[in-house]
């Protein structure tokens, strides 16, 4: 009898343990910090969706947040800032912040860092990238359904890899719906110059482009508003870009780092701190996908293509390209 009540008593201890461990988990106010990327907030794109995403955490969770931007490109400065915040995690957002979110981790190795859009090796970064592929694979296979000349664009921000990923998915599902489709890519150079975007896309309706989708930032807001204005379709990315134009928008390759922003801050709600050194978000995670297609109206057999490709995708049976041959 005598053991049976100190086993009862050991219990009632832990278990009173673990309730102060967690109520003062719940009662700590946890707090992330981000350093955006180049084009900044108002981008209704690859920013805007971050931001969105680390609201809904400060509303639902009670997580609270605060932003830097760097419209002078000096993200080291910014980044500290934060980092002298005191925040429980500080979110560098594109790669192009990489290199300074890299030189500010080393020097304080204590602090836990998020690195989006890109990788790296530093213990304290964890890194979050997107299959931007996938997404842009269905985006593909829409414009071969939408064209009428037989011949689509893309636009690119920067060349460099990860906008390849766009480009290369984006090929591959215009193919694979019509292996006679012709697609034509060119980079603005810029994230942030909607002039030349705009600028590109004119180039292309002259050359009878009737389709044009973007990974372009704010330089892809001057494509999609020429392709409205011209009378043409587009496709915007990272979010539902339809209102920027609504008589020329027939979908979004949606990019959900609203999604994973979210869940991140609950993780580190719920957790204390971030475990994983790394997360990758595809269709099969909801991190990337397709907004609603509006401006035409898809056949039932060309809904259903695309309903099985996602599947396929899903499964492994398409792996979907995300690099050029080149840059292999």
């Amino acid at each position: 009898m005598k053991k049976i009540t100190i086993a009862i008593m050991i219990i009632g201890i832990f278990l009173a343990g673990c309730s102060a461990q967690s109520s003062e988990q719940a009662e700590k106010e946890y707090k992330i910090g981000i350093m955006l990327s180049d084009a900044g907030l108002g981008d209704e794109s690859f920013n805007d969706s971050a931001f969105q995403g680390l609201e809904k955490a400060r509303d639902e969770l009670g997580v609270l947040f605060d932003y830097k931007e760097a419209p002078d490109g000096n993200y080291e400065e910014k980044l500290t800032e934060l980092v002298e915040e005191k925040h429980d995690l500080i979110i560098g957002l594109g790669f192009s912040v990489k290199d300074a979110l890299e030189s500010v981790a080393k020097q304080y190795p204590e602090q836990q860092f998020l690195l989006i859009d890109e990788k790296s090796e530093l213990e304290n970064i964890i890194s979050l990238t997107f299959k931007e592929q996938e997404g842009s694979f269905l985006v593909g296979m829409v414009a071969a359904m939408a064209s009428k000349t037989g011949k689509i664009g893309f636009v690119g921000g920067v060349d460099t890899p990860l906008i390849h990923h766009f480009e290369m998915g984006y090929i591959d599902g215009a193919k694979y719906y019509n292996p006679d489709i012709e697609v034509v890519s060119e980079y603005v150079g810029s994230f942030d110059d909607s002039e030349a975007g705009s600028a590109i896309a004119a180039g292309f309706i002259e050359n009878g482009v009737d389709f044009i989708y973007h990974a372009a930032g704010f330089s892809g807001f001057g494509m999609i508003k020429k392709a409205e204005e011209e009378g043409i379709f587009a496709a915007g990315v990272d979010s539902d870009q339809f209102f920027i134009a609504e008589k020329a928008v027939v979908t979004s390759m949606l990019k959900n780092v609203n999604t994973a922003v979210f869940q991140i801050a609950q993780t580190l709600q719920e957790e204390g701190s971030i475990s994983e050194k790394s997360y990758l978000f595809g269709l099969s995670e909801d991190g990337v996908g397709l907004a609603p297609i509006r401006n035409i109206t898809l056949t039932a057999e060309q809904q259903a293509a695309i309903e099985k490709a996602q599947e396929e995708i899903v499964s492994g049976k398409i792996t979907v390209a995300s690099e050029k041959e080149n840059s292999q």
